[in-house]
């Protein structure tokens, strides 16, 4: 065991921020791309890693339903945290001062009503605890970033003005991934089965697929389509369902979705999260 988890981007990121906080008794590895945090843990480097799938204002993380069959990792928790930006600077400074905000274009973004009335410019920067190192290195005192407050503390600014997002409620959701799957009962939440499948290429073959989950009484949360090798035609399908495999309605629904497809992969099955919804 490293004891370390895996996440993509730099110190102070908000994927740093959502190891903090589901793994705070383990140190967190920062990785270049998705795909090194992953080789992280199949190389043995880290234990698990944390990764972004979808943001609640944003929608999916794009390429991210296209790693995870390819991966080797399991699911084995969801985690969520909010997206609190804030509006850091070089000690000293005074919101007054602010007459540029450098963070990824996304922030940037959500920040729109605070930096009008603010007559605060925008700097597109690679993205958000990148944009807090480079002003902490710049030292300028008229220019400040837009990220978390973990990434203040990394880098030594100041919190000038505290959560200034749009929208109070957007939120990001993460998958904990594991080199072993964890197919236990856990939680006391219900658990989440996550898997990607390809429907046959017959008439109405998805209808026919999803129809075994409405007639055995499954919930399904998530159902998202992406081409697979650049195709219009092999299309397959990542979906969220409430339940365990080994339930007797989610096992039916299962059995009823491998007569319409060509191949159904379980991704994980782990604890709904209180956080959820």
């Amino acid at each position: 065991m490293t004891n370390r988890i895996a996440f993509q981007g730099e110190p102070g990121a908000y994927s740093h921020e959502a190891c903090r906080k589901a793994r705070p008794d383990m140190e967190a590895l920062p990785c270049r791309t998705f795909e090194d945090a992953i080789e992280a843990v199949r190389s043995g480097q880290a234990d698990l890693a944390m990764l972004p799938v979808e943001n609640s204002t944003y929608g999916r993380v794009a390429d991210i339903h296209t790693l995870l069959p390819q991966s080797g990792l399991h699911i084995i928790e969801e985690a969520f945290v909010r997206v609190h930006i804030n509006l850091l600077g070089v000690p000293g400074a005074q919101l007054s001062d602010i007459t540029h905000a450098m963070s990824h274009t996304v922030l940037l973004g959500q920040c729109k009503t605070f930096l009008q009335q603010h007559g605060i410019h925008r700097i597109t920067g690679a993205d958000t605890a990148g944009s807090a190192r480079q002003v902490s290195e710049q030292g300028e005192r008229g220019t400040a970033a837009l990220a978390s407050e973990l990434a203040g503390e990394i880098y030594g600014l100041n919190v000038l003005a505290r959560h200034i997002e749009d929208h109070s409620n957007n939120t990001t959701r993460f998958l904990i991934m594991s080199r072993a799957a964890d197919l236990s009962r856990r939680g006391r939440h219900g658990m989440i089965t996550s898997f990607v499948f390809q429907v046959r290429n017959i008439p109405a073959a998805l209808y026919k697929a999803m129809g075994g989950f409405a007639t055995n009484g499954v919930n399904m949360t998530k159902l998202e389509s992406y081409m697979v090798d650049g195709s219009f035609t092999a299309t397959r399908f990542y979906a969220d369902i409430e339940g365990h495999p080994e339930d007797e309605n989610v096992r039916l629904a299962l059995d009823e979705l491998a007569y319409f497809t060509t191949d159904v992969e379980i991704l994980g099955v782990y604890p709904a999260s209180p956080e959820r919804g």
